[in-house]
């Protein structure tokens, strides 16, 4: 039998899985469409390539954080190869967690003086 993991036994996450699945919390999105988003999410601080992309979500998906969707759009607008992603109900309360774990180490730099206030972590102080 395969126990269920919690989401706080799967953290902490790597950037590329963290990243993949903020690309996925607001719609279904097929590999290319991950891969720009996390780009766009990073402002290309992390460009994931297809190697890194896919053997993420080869293990997401044998840990439950993705699944990928029966749905299609028309066939005249997509490419029928492209295989779509989803966030499971495990993947949004790992990411949340997630998210939770990362405004914590944010706060403590902050109380740490090592960020000021408002103001993101882009080398900024």
């Amino acid at each position: 039998m395969v126990k269920t993991q919690t989401p706080g036994e799967l953290l902490p996450l790597t950037p590329p899985v963290f990243h993949i699945l903020l690309a996925l919390a607001d719609e279904e999105r097929h590999g290319y469409s991950i891969m720009q988003d996390v780009a766009l999410q990073t402002n290309d601080a992390l460009q994931l390539g297809p190697g890194t992309l896919y053997g993420c979500l080869k293990r997401m998906l044998a840990a439950g954080l993705v699944q990928e969707s029966d749905e299609r759009p028309d066939p005249a607008l997509d490419d029928e190869r492209r295989r779509y992603y989803r966030m499971t109900a495990l993947g949004q309360a790992v990411a949340k967690a997630e998210a939770r774990r990362l405004a914590s180490a944010v706060s403590t730099a902050r109380a740490k003086r090592l960020l000021s206030p408002g103001k993101a972590a882009e080398g900024k102080t």
